[in-house]
């Protein structure tokens, strides 16, 4: 029972959506914009680059882990003070982040910004569908999709910048000036309705947090050491990876048993946010596999800086802006689904696109499906968002986008780790078949051979030179092998994008309205 609850005052939902959404750009933007730098900060800590995707992942992880509890959270401190202070914890931790001296010193301040910032995004989404009308429920999510859809694509783009021309210390120290403003409007322009003030009878669910705890530390742990240690090849991967789905299994039994759990479980009851929902996480996947795998792809074999990696990626950011203007202004003329799939179909034609690159391409190759891809995403976005939450009771949508919110950022930790491993694997299996051609019976490598020596006999002896010529066609192949690892990741992304098409067509023609 609540019993502080007072009528909510009017306030403009436009300038409540200022406050929120400095708030989920900031935070989506940190999710992205570390990803141009991990090489630099990987050789600051020397560490490896497998070592350094900690740094992602265990953001993406700690925000899950408060993400799903958000509803509670708000109820037991009341939602606009929880969300206060979510900023200002993500704001003091990316201040540490950026002092941070070692690797371990990183991880546990992204941590703590991790659960600084995972209630960012469900509270903001929540508080903006509230602020608007249901009939402007599609501008109000317009306006979060491009937030959310942009902040990724301008993170590469400032990170590389700011780490080319100052340090990657500074992709940080950025979020303090916009964290403290992002305080202060919320302060201003932020109300909470009587379901969302303060609850008196608000119980801790301990048993759930302990169960959610497990389930998500040993699953990053999972993730980022499996390819290391052979996946389900090592005997404490396989314990590991038990561990967290027992965890997982009874963090849900308590959810479904307990009257004051963490989450309340019968959204999934709704069929049009399950399959919104679903899709989202096959979409999440790839856009965070995408943001990662393409900076790694321009530095390690184009020679790219950090800055003009993250700016090849600035084409997305002008497919989402006008993807998203176009579903503004035509979102009452078609159905969602048509949106929906024209959005899932380019972007398995993006990522296909990606696949069948080689080294000695132009700029254009690299805008034409990043401007397809970045178009796609807006759209889907966009358009499941609105549609995923449009049988939501007002009452729900805190919890509904926490729940959603969690899958979401799974989906994109997991993303990010299978992607890493793909490359790696990928690389090894073409290294294995293309070092056959490095034969002296294949009269081409035989050709290149000795052409190469003569040249490096120039200015060594036949001993040396021939050594010298052998070890640059091996550069080369490893170099192939690498470019034909990262094609066919592209490549698997892509289909795997193809398997929402008929997941469309399970929502139904008519919904009604929330």
């Amino acid at each position: 029972m609540n019993n502080t609850a007072v009528e909510t005052p009017k306030i403009s939902p436009w300038l409540t959506t200022i406050a929120v959404m400095s708030a989920a750009f900031m935070f989506v933007l940190d999710g992205t914009i570390a990803n141009v730098a991990l090489p630099q900060m990987a050789g600051s800590f020397s560490s490896s680059n497998d070592e350094a995707t900690w740094i992602l992942t265990s953001y993406l992880i700690a925000s899950g882990i408060v993400v799903p509890s958000v509803d509670w959270f708000s109820k037991f401190f009341g939602r606009k003070m929880f969300f206060i202070a979510c900023i200002l914890i993500f704001t003091a931790a990316s201040l540490l982040c950026g002092m941070a001296t070692s690797l371990d010193m990183m991880i546990l301040a992204r941590i703590l910004q991790g659960l600084g910032g995972g209630a960012l995004l469900p509270v903001s989404q929540a508080i903006l569908l509230e602020a608007f009308p249901p009939e402007k429920r599609a501008l109000a999510m317009s306006i979060f999709g491009f937030g959310v859809v942009v902040a990724p694509v301008i993170g590469p783009i400032l990170g590389g910048w700011l780490t080319d021309n100052w340090s990657w210390n500074w992709i940080f120290f950025i979020n303090i000036p916009f964290g403290i403003l992002a305080a202060i409007t919320s302060k201003l322009w932020i109300f909470d309705p009587p379901y969302a003030q303060k609850q008196a009878d608000a119980k801790i669910d301990y048993v759930g947090f302990f169960f959610l705890i497990v389930w998500l530390v040993t699953f990053q742990v999972f993730l980022d050491k499996g390819n290391n240690a052979d996946w389900f090849g090592s005997e404490w991967i396989c314990w590991t990876f038990g561990v967290s789905m027992v965890a997982m299994i009874l963090f849900i039994y308590s959810q479904i048993i307990k009257k004051d759990s963490i989450i309340d479980l019968s959204v999934f009851k709704d069929k049009g946010f399950v399959i919104g929902t679903l899709i989202l996480v096959i979409v999440n996947m790839v856009l965070y596999a995408s943001t990662t795998i393409m900076p790694l792809f321009l530095q390690n074999l184009m020679g790219y800086n950090a800055f003009w990696s993250g700016y090849s990626l600035m084409p997305r950011g002008f497919g989402s802006v006008l993807a998203i203007f176009i579903y503004s202004l035509t979102n009452r003329m078609l159905d969602f689904r048509i949106f929906t799939a024209v959005g899932i179909t380019l972007l398995g034609i993006s990522g296909l696109m990606f696949g069948f690159l080689n080294l000695e391409f132009s700029m254009i190759n690299i805008i034409i499906p990043n401007f397809i891809f970045g178009f796609s995403i807006g759209l889907t976005i966009t358009v499941l968002t609105t549609a995923s939450m449009e049988t939501i009771a007002n009452s729900q949508m805190t919890n509904a986008s926490g729940v959603q919110n969690l899958v979401k950022n799974l989906a994109a930790a997991i993303g990010t780790s299978l992607v890493a491993t793909m490359v790696s694997r990928y690389s090894q299996a073409f290294q294995h078949h293309l070092v056959g051609f490095l034969d002296p019976n294949n009269p081409v490598y035989a050709e290149k051979l000795v052409s190469m020596t003569s040249f490096f006999c120039q200015f060594d002896v036949y001993a040396v030179a021939l050594q010298k010529a052998q070890g640059m066609l091996y550069n080369q192949l490893l170099q192939q092998a690498t470019l034909c690892a990262y094609m066919e990741t592209f490549r698997v992304w892509g289909l795997i994008t193809f398997i929402c098409l008929p997941l469309i067509l399970l929502y139904g023609r008519n919904r009604k309205k929330s």
